[in-house]
């Protein structure tokens, strides 16, 4: 899995001109599944996502969780993190999970910060064209990768 991380004061997703998830202060997250990935994968993305130290304490110090904060996740999917550009300018996408698959392991992402992690989530439409729109703050933006995962 890839998740691509923004600290944001608020984010929004619309799909088909209605707004399907919208958070003030907390995380944006585009979050790609690999062909191969699995629920191993999915728990250690959330578990990095939900404990992710990324806000301010009052020494100015990125030390600080969404709990800490009282931060919320818009989760959008985002397939494309997976676009292998190098050859030719074309994207090829064939590391990214068929939809059946990655929808299975989005929704069990969504379920784990909520459930074990007790993070309000807000999500876009899996498979839908979509309009983000986000105020990143800082900015801060971390990518994650269970690519090593993989190799073991």
């Amino acid at each position: 899995m890839r998740a691509v991380i923004q600290r944001v004061s608020s984010a929004a997703c619309e799909c088909e001109g209605a707004v399907t998830g919208e958070i003030g202060g907390g995380f944006a997250v585009f979050l790609g599944v690999h062909e191969s990935d699995t629920e191993q994968q999915a728990d250690y993305i959330a578990k990095k996502i939900a404990n992710m130290r990324i806000f301010c304490d009052e020494d100015d110090k990125m030390n600080l969780s969404l709990s800490d904060c009282g931060g919320e996740i818009l989760l959008i999917s985002q397939f494309t993190l997976y676009g292998d550009c190098s050859h030719g300018n074309r994207p090829y996408f064939a590391a990214a999970a068929r939809p059946e698959k990655a929808v299975v392991l989005y929704e069990y992402v969504i379920s784990l910060l909520r459930d074990k992690y007790k993070i309000g989530v807000k999500t876009g439409v899996f498979g839908g064209k979509m309009r983000i729109s986000l105020v990143n703050e800082g900015p801060v933006t971390i990518i994650l990768d269970t690519e090593e995962m993989r190799k073991k």
